[in-house]
């Protein structure tokens, strides 16, 4: 059997994917035999430890024959493999899920539907029948972020504070996909909506919060300008997502997109549309450097 490499609380989600086939490794299975001889060779001082960590680093991955499950991207970048569920099926997201909990640590699907979600939560309701094995934690749904989460390690590892910003209220679904993804990762996350620039009273009077924020996420739609005036009064990295929202000419997120790739502010970069998963990563990444 795998060894599960991970010092997160668990719950045993394995024993809910009991329908599931053996998982298949790549051509280095890590399982008890291999870390103990990993751990030896560490030992005799035949490998040293950062050797040893740059071997698992590259091990392993789950084959499911629909998907591809990274188990050791944690190990690798510093988040478990997210599950994009936009064009999967309930019961793949569901099965995606599960395997990934079995594993240990936060689990996230972003572009998630609330029939998505009930087939996850109906794959960890199958623990019922079991009480010794009902989960401590339990998987939940967003609705605004369209995301399906579940959060067993609340440990901090941003060293400072994720400030997220919406340029109006049809933009908050994305800066919520953010808000959702930097909090997984372990930031503190503040959020500020409905501050655009046709209003930009709004945004100054938090200023104080943007200029405590080690990263700022900017999410706006229409002609995209709040990331560059955002830039213009802080010192920090501020990563823009420009939306779909706006009338004909701003082109599903296009003219957004454009705008904010022509910013004057240099400390501005900028994402895919309706990225909001993309922005809250980076900003995590970024936080803890």
């Amino acid at each position: 059997m795998p060894l599960c490499l991970s010092v997160s609380p668990v719950v045993d989600f394995a024993l809910l994917a009991s329908t599931q086939p053996p998982p298949i490794y790549n051509d280095v299975c890590m399982n008890s035999q291999a870390l103990r001889k990993l751990f030896e060779q560490v030992r005799k001082k035949r490998l040293s430890p950062d050797e040893a960590v740059e071997r698992l680093r590259h091990l392993p991955f789950e084959d499911l024959g629909f998907a591809k499950i990274d188990h050791h991207r944690a190990l690798r970048q510093g988040m478990p493999e997210v599950i994009f569920a936009e064009g999967k099926t309930p019961r793949q997201v569901a099965d995606i899920f599960t395997r990934l909990a079995a594993h240990g640590g936060n689990v996230l699907a972003t572009r998630a539907t609330e029939e998505q979600f009930v087939a996850v939560a109906a794959t960890v309701d199958l623990a019922e029948y079991r009480p010794e094995y009902r989960p401590k934690y339990r998987p939940e749904y967003r609705p605004i972020a369209r995301a399906i989460v579940l959060q067993r390690d609340r440990k901090r590892h941003g060293k400072g504070v994720i400030v997220v910003v919406s340029a109006g209220t049809s933009d908050i679904p994305v800066a919520e996909e953010a808000v959702v993804t930097a909090e997984l990762m372990g930031n503190n996350v503040q959020h500020i909506y409905d501050v655009g620039v046709a209003g930009i009273h709004r945004l100054l009077a938090h200023r104080g919060a943007l200029a405590k924020a080690r990263v700022i996420i900017v999410c706006a739609g229409m002609e995209g300008a709040l990331p560059s005036v955002v830039g213009g009064l802080v010192g920090v990295p501020v990563i823009a997502v420009p939306t779909s929202v706006g009338y004909g000419a701003a082109f599903e997120g296009l003219a957004a997109l454009l705008g904010m790739m022509n910013s004057c502010a240099s400390n501005v970069s900028v994402v895919n549309i309706d990225n909001g998963f993309g922005a809250g990563y980076v900003a995590s990444l970024i936080n803890r450097l």
